[in-house]
């Protein structure tokens, strides 16, 4: 069993609980998929849950740099920085942060041995495959370094 946040057109979310990732697909491509609130079919998955890994500014400013893009560089990058930090703001507050353990809590709760919840954490290349192997998909997304953090530092 695998259950999906889901959104619809008119700005509802719910969950929706599919028996595979296939019975998603499948029904996402027949159209079945219906708005509890409004019952359009105009639905879509969200990013549900998030795994984010937290990278130092010196591992990632060289590559940023190698295709040009540097902090300040343009008003759009600015504005792409302010909607990853309010992405982040969200993760942060709406994610159990699980660190490490990320592989082992999402097995966890893909095979119902622990509740369902939005974790976040770190997981290695060779934990990644072996989450998509299982049918398991992450988001990952880059993490800002807070000011606290820098004066830390």
């Amino acid at each position: 069993m695998i259950v999906y946040d889901l959104t619809c057109s008119c700005g509802y979310q719910f969950e929706g609980w599919f028996q595979s990732r296939n019975d998603y697909e499948k029904q996402f491509q027949e159209e079945k998929l219906n708005c509890p609130l409004c019952d359009s079919g105009d639905v879509h998955k969200i990013l549900s849950p998030v795994a984010g890994r937290k990278l130092s500014s010196h591992a990632i400013a060289p590559e940023l740099q190698q295709v040009g893009v540097v902090a300040g560089e343009n008003d759009s990058l600015a504005a792409a920085g302010k909607i990853l930090e309010k992405l982040q703001q969200y993760v942060e507050k709406n994610f159990e942060d699980v660190g490490v353990q990320l592989t082992e809590e999402t097995l966890k709760m893909h095979y119902g041995v622990s509740e369902l919840r939005n974790v976040r954490g770190v997981a290695s290349e060779e934990q990644e495959k072996i989450l998509k192997q299982e049918g398991i998909e992450l988001l990952k997304i880059p993490m800002t370094v807070r000011k606290e953090a820098k004066k830390l530092n």
